[in-house]
């Protein structure tokens, strides 16, 4: 076994303790989209640090996992949900709906009306900037 293969692993190991913590969080439902139901997978917002943050990790469903690892986003109306969840409390799920929302606006005015309105509190426009950085 490779050792970047086995840093993967244990990595994996130590986000998966978040789980019992995510799922409280997040009520069982994607800290995104709010969706029920479906199996929900942690995202760690990039940069990601030498050690997992759980400041830092996402609860989310299949559909929003792919949009955040950089899939095209497919039926722009399914993400009128980030209305909700860009005011959330936990920077990481509002830098996550930004991130989203910037993808939308140069199409979508809603996307961009939603922007305009959001203010990001100093660890949430981090967090964005880190990322940002980062693709």
């Amino acid at each position: 076994m490779s050792k970047g293969h086995e840093r993967y692993q244990q990595r994996q190991r130590a986000v998966s303790f978040f789980g019992k913590d995510l799922t409280r969080r997040s009520h069982a439902k994607c800290e995104l989209c709010a969706a029920a139901g479906e199996p929900l997978s942690v995202f760690e917002m990039p940069p990601l640090s030498p050690e997992p943050d759980f400041d830092h990790c996402l609860f989310v469903c299949p559909t929003c996992m792919k949009v955040l690892q950089g899939a095209p986003i497919v039926q722009p109306e399914r993400w009128r949900c980030l209305n909700n969840s860009v005011w959330n409390e936990t920077p990481a799920i509002q830098a996550a709906a930004v991130m989203i929302l910037r993808r939308l606006e140069s199409e979508h005015p809603w996307a961009g009306e939603l922007l305009e309105q959001v203010f990001l509190n100093d660890d949430a426009q981090a967090i964005v900037d880190d990322a940002l950085h980062w693709t």
